[in-house]
């Protein structure tokens, strides 16, 4: 069952949306402001958000834009702003989609439904592979019988590349998904994360590990 985040200063608004998103199957989290949703994500892993533009301490441009360094799903936002301006403001902070208030309500479901297709989102939440689990609401790893509480970005590293098992991924395109386009940081940072996760998993991980691919970067191989 997918999450959707909805962040609007309007409780209406909130409410309307979050009937609406429940009624078709979804899980919806409400934020009043940025700072707010920005918490949410923290804890809760969503798989869209669907964002006011004229909020209080966090206008939904610039919230969309901290989305955008730290996670990697599809936002709407949604304002009555028409501008063309507007609009182009919105897709350079990186929305995907642009819903106009007042807004017929399928057209906001069907939005949503293909924003998810378009981003690939399963309906599980959780990774398995071979002895491999991540549970991505409880953000806890499990190998065999074993339990891990990974920090923040060490778990997203370790479950992007578990999603994509065999791949092989530059450092350069891992600092993108998982810490954004502003990383201020340069690529060791990947080098690092790497090295806990391997040393977290000595001795109990026996059918994946991480390899390094050299002059490119690292893949989760299944053995």
């Amino acid at each position: 069952m997918k999450t959707i985040l909805v962040v609007d200063d309007d409780e209406h608004i909130r409410h309307l949306v979050k009937g609406l998103l429940t009624k078709e199957g979804y899980i919806v989290l409400a934020a009043g402001n940025g700072a707010e949703a920005l918490e949410i994500l923290t804890k809760e892993l969503c798989d869209l958000a669907i964002v006011d533009i004229m909020m209080p301490v966090m206008d939904g441009y610039r919230l969309t834009s901290e989305i955008r360094k730290s996670y990697d799903i599809p936002i709407i936002l949604l304002t009555a702003k028409s501008q063309i301006e507007d609009k182009e403001k919105g897709y350079e902070s990186g929305t995907d989609d642009y819903l106009i208030k007042p807004f017929e309500r399928k057209e906001l479901i069907f939005r949503v439904n293909a924003l998810l297709r378009r981003y690939g989102k399963t309906s599980e939440a959780n990774v398995n592979l071979g002895s491999l689990y991540i549970n991505k609401k409880s953000y806890e790893v499990k190998i065999t019988n074993k339990t891990f509480v990974l920090p923040l970005k060490e778990f997203e590293l370790l479950t992007f590349l578990a999603t994509h098992p065999n791949q092989v991924f530059s450092r350069g395109h891992l600092i993108e998904k998982i810490w954004g386009l502003d990383f201020e940081g340069d690529e060791r940072t990947v080098d690092v994360h790497v090295k806990r996760l391997r040393e977290r998993f000595t001795n109990v991980a026996e059918d994946f590990a991480i390899k390094t691919i050299r002059g490119v970067g690292y893949s989760l191989e299944v053995l």
